[in-house]
């Protein structure tokens, strides 16, 4: 079975953008409930292997405590407070394993985009953990699921265990070779910094044969040109802006 591109056109960066704690179940809760069909979240391992859902390698930011997250057990990082410093409203919004996160998307029928969270010489081991997981957790609902990452060996791992489920290369520019990286990883699409991004890059990628999709993007005028301009998706952190755009949105390729 072929990989297939199932994300919607709105994506709700780290779970639900700026309107809950990010990476949160209390932010998919929101997503969904505001009409978004599709998350992204990012996810590393603790100590003892463990799959959980958080950008930063610290704490500190997110949790307001020291420490690293990849030296921590599970059940340590399950106690992190993560929404007291959002707002008051989210006090003891607790810091999610993937497993939660998971399930809470399937209830809801949010589309998941995992982003592998890791070092290039880490991949292999951190992208084969977090594929295996996902696989396990979302059963046969991986149509339900894109793995992207800036880690190629987390992606080429992903390709070995989980040929059928779809990937991206995430990039902040597009590098001249982005075809060929694409290609030898076997990923379906490329996601890029809007930052960097032109119409001219988005005709190139998707006339060879990939979805495309710009991080982060909260301007809904910018919003519609891109999706005018050929984007398949665009992650935000203010996914009640951008909501009901890029419905037109090109839904097959050249």
């Amino acid at each position: 079975m072929s990989p297939s591109w199932n994300l919607p056109a709105v994506i709700a960066h780290r779970c639900g953008g700026a309107l809950a704690p990010e990476n949160s179940l209390a932010g998919l809760e929101i997503a969904a409930a505001m009409g978004i069909k599709g998350v992204e979240f990012d996810v590393q391992l603790s100590a003892d292997g463990h799959p959980v859902v958080i950008h930063d390698d610290t704490l500190e930011r997110t949790a307001g405590r020291t420490g690293r997250v990849g030296d921590l057990r599970l059940d340590e990082l399950l106690k992190c407070d993560i929404g007291a410093g959002h707002h008051r409203a989210f006090a003891d919004e607790r810091l999610p394993a993937l497993g939660d996160i998971a399930r809470t998307c399937l209830r809801l029928g949010l589309v998941a985009n995992v982003e592998i969270k890791c070092d290039e010489a880490d991949g292999p081991r951190v992208g084969g953990a977090v594929t295996q997981a996902c696989c396990e957790l979302w059963g046969g609902r991986t149509d339900r699921l894109v793995i992207s990452s800036f880690s190629e060996s987390a992606l080429a791992r992903a390709a070995e265990l989980a040929p059928h489920v779809g990937r991206a290369l995430l990039v902040e520019r597009i590098p001249d070779d982005w075809a060929q990286r694409a290609r030898a990883l076997s990923c379906i699409a490329l996601h890029c910094s809007v930052a960097s991004l032109s119409a001219a890059a988005v005709a190139e990628v998707r006339g060879c044969g990939f979805r495309i999709a710009g991080y982060t993007e909260n301007d809904a005028t910018r919003a519609g040109d891109w999706f005018a301009a050929g984007v398949d998706a665009l992650f935000t952190d203010r996914p009640d802006r951008l909501f009901g755009l890029g419905q037109a949105a090109p839904g097959a390729l050249p």
